[in-house]
């Protein structure tokens, strides 16, 4: 295994290591990108190599970057509430749920995974963005009595089809019965952790929340160690998996200009609950009004892409830009060109072909149905699945 040198990153102070830093330069982490304020590795390799990893056997990614904004005090669950347009009322102790946090015009500031650890302590488990003090802000003028704070805790995820067999080997067979967005608490050999079934892959998979940071490495090499006879790699969060099932990021396929019914996700903004959740009146505006634009589902022609699109490419008809490409791949299992684009609602139609520019030249686009595999997310929700390589 090649061993790199911290020092060939060239890393200041100002920006956070995680506590998995260490152990993840040892296991070949050769690129890190910056989110919330902290490193994360993105490159272990071949990224196709890491999709195949990941679908086939397992991978332990470092994701110590979702931050959490914990909100605790008498009035947490009605402070939770004011921050999502998703019903809250009925999420037990112990659940998780995917939510969005939106502002007073209805756009979307983030969309994290909430968790319900006790009756009055929530974490919101982040994706890229300053909730911490956006929750902050709203609590002082809130009137309400709540502590909010980003506590120290770092989580990883380890995702595919083995993930489950890894597990039962760390903690045994009472990890079998953790539900699909629900949590536990754990203790493995005196290292404090919160466990999720969870994960940003579309595929079978958990978090495991580290309580004790100065512990990380140990868990590091804890997970590898049992999941060697599985197939265990260390690898990065999959945009070729990601991009597959549909899976949103922020700050490509979303922003604070967008809302929740150009992304399809009407199921997640609840209008007739009775909490006036920040948004409530705008949200329903767009509700009634409709939408000007939606996001849809490409496939683009052309050569297989090198990788990751790193601008918004611009998709036309007849010379005019109606569309922008959010998030483009090539998939080696499908073997095609995917992408995720936000579109002028008239040209979001089953069908509706474009012209796009992509690095490798000019070629067409046109729109499908999303997700692009695996529509119902049984994979992710059923343990017992197992997928294959189509090469073998």
């Amino acid at each position: 295994m090649a061993r790199l040198q911290q020092k060939e990153f060239g890393f200041g102070t100002q920006i956070r290591k995680s506590p998995y830093f260490d152990a993840t330069v040892r296991w070949g982490a050769k690129g890190f990108s910056v989110y919330n304020h902290m490193y994360i590795p993105r490159d272990f390799g071949d990224p196709e190599q890491n999709f195949w990893n990941l679908v086939n056997r397992a991978i332990l990614c470092d994701v110590a970057v979702e931050r959490q904004v914990e909100i605790t005090g008498p009035d947490a669950a009605k402070f939770t509430q004011m921050l999502t347009p998703r019903d809250l009322s009925k999420c037990a102790v112990g659940q998780c749920k995917y939510v969005l946090i939106t502002n007073a015009e209805g756009g979307i500031l983030n969309d994290p995974i909430l968790l319900r650890l006790e009756e009055n302590r929530f974490w919101l488990s982040l994706a890229d963005s300053d909730i911490l003090l956006w929750a902050q802000g709203v609590a002082i003028h809130s009137g309400l009595d709540v502590r909010i704070r980003e506590p120290e805790v770092s989580p990883l995820q380890l995702q595919g089809p083995e993930s489950g067999k890894i597990m039962e080997a760390l903690f045994g067979d009472s990890i079998n019965d953790l539900r699909y967005f629900w949590l536990r608490e754990y203790d493995l050999d005196g290292i404090p952790l919160i466990v999720s079934r969870t994960g940003w892959s579309s595929e079978l998979g958990y978090e495991l929340y580290l309580l004790d940071d100065s512990r990380g490495d140990e868990l590091w090499e804890k997970i590898m160690a049992a999941g060697a006879a599985f197939g265990l790699q260390p690898g990065h969060t999959s945009t070729i998996r990601r991009v597959e099932g549909g899976m949103l990021s922020y700050h490509a396929d979303m922003d604070t200009n967008t809302n929740p019914y150009e992304l399809g996700l009407d199921r997640l903004v609840e209008l007739d609950i009775e909490a006036d959740f920040i948004g409530k009146a705008a949200l329903r505006r767009i509700r009634d009004e409709g939408v000007s634009r939606k996001l849809v589902g490409l496939v683009i022609g052309g050569p297989a892409l090198r990788g990751p699109n790193s601008s918004f490419w611009a998709l036309e008809q007849a010379g005019e830009q109606v569309g922008t490409i959010t998030s483009a791949v090539f998939s080696p299992r499908l073997e095609r060109n995917i992408a995720l684009a936000m579109v002028g609602k008239d040209f979001s139609a089953l069908g509706t072909d474009f012209n796009v520019e992509t690095p490798g030249g000019k070629t067409t686009a046109i729109v499908v149905e999303k997700p692009f595999f695996d529509p119902g997310k049984k994979i992710a929700a059923t343990p017992s699945r197992r997928i294959t390589s189509l090469t073998g």
